[in-house]
């Protein structure tokens, strides 16, 4: 059995346990894939592969047909719209994420990044570390209005949290759950709600063909001009170009983005003076990583002995 293991670079050396795992049930090889891998060369790559162990490669219908082999992909996180489900369905190729298991990092990584726009420390950070001390004024988090797209685990993480700061939490979601929000004390509100009262607007859900671009001109012109958007999801999200008019016209006040439309970006996004940005890190902790490769160990010995496997993926063809 051969398996391709295509992981973001700095995974390896967080959990080179799980290589070694992977090992010890077949050939493995590992491709570094964070500075981009051609389409061509990958469909090389695939060729003669069992199983593919994927981060953030996109695997579209074009490589699974070039994997005559290929039986099995592993998504080597939660979000798995850069995989072709639908089409490996068709192929009989099975596909398994690991749903809410980088949750705690990613939902760190959110109030990480609220603070940090909030207080301007990575600027402060840097201006200090050139030698220029200069005071500068932020704004508080505390007992502030906290929005929240998406009400699935890491969004449940996120809002666990915010009771700590005294925030008040609302959650925009076609999916609520109402015992769960009493517990963590949030209200539910639609769209026109969220996007007008949030001093914080944390995207926290899962990116389909419905909500593309879901933050653009029409819900920008919305928010407080006070507002800040942080977005630890996916890029596709957020109409990039609408935010750089926002900002521009200061429509809100910031953004904190862990994620784009492109990684990585190709525009000046990530160097705009509102903007902080990180490199796609929400799962990328040591603890969050072990948890993933155990996961995802355990389910290729699972499919070798032929067992039921966990956190199938079902596709929309089947919904």
């Amino acid at each position: 059995m051969k398996l391709l293991i295509m992981l973001r670079d700095a995974f390896y050396e967080a959990n080179p346990q799980f290589i070694e795992d992977a090992r010890q049930l077949g050939e493995v090889k590992i491709l570094y894939t964070d500075h981009g891998i051609g389409k061509e060369e990958l469909k090389k790559e695939v060729e003669d592969v069992d199983i593919i162990i994927v981060a953030v490669v996109k695997i579209d219908s074009e490589v699974i047909e070039a994997a005559p082999n290929l039986k099995y992909i592993i998504k080597y996180g939660a979000g798995y719209d850069n995989i072709d489900v639908d089409y490996a369905y068709e192929k009989g190729i099975l596909v398994t994420n690991a749903p809410g298991v980088n949750a705690q990092s990613a939902a760190d990584l959110a109030f990480g990044l609220m603070l940090s726009a909030a207080r301007n420390i990575p600027k402060k950070d840097r201006e200090i570390k050139s030698g220029h001390w200069e005071l500068s004024m932020g704004n508080e988090i505390y007992q502030k209005k906290l929005g929240i797209i998406g009400f699935g685990t890491i969004a449940k993480a996120i809002a666990k949290r915010a009771i700590g700061f005294d925030m008040e939490t609302i959650v925009y979601t076609n999916y609520p759950d109402q015992a769960t929000a009493e517990t963590l004390h949030i209200r539910f509100v639609d769209k026109e709600e969220l996007f007008k009262t949030a001093d914080y607007l944390i995207i926290a859900t899962s990116l389909n063909e419905k909500n593309r671009h879901f933050i653009n001109s029409e819900t920008l012109s919305l928010m407080k001009e006070t507002a800040y958007i942080i977005n630890i999801s996916r890029g596709p999200l957020v109409n990039e170009i609408d935010l750089v008019k926002a900002l521009e016209e200061k429509k809100i006040k910031g953004a904190a983005l862990d994620v784009f439309e492109v990684e990585p970006p190709i525009n000046d996004l990530p160097g705009r003076k509102e903007i902080v940005a990180t490199p796609h890190i929400g799962g990328a902790t040591f603890e969050s990583i072990k948890r993933v490769g155990d996961l995802s160990i355990s389910n290729i010995k699972k499919f070798v002995n032929k067992e039921e496997l966990d956190y199938v993926v079902v596709p929309k063809l089947r919904t």
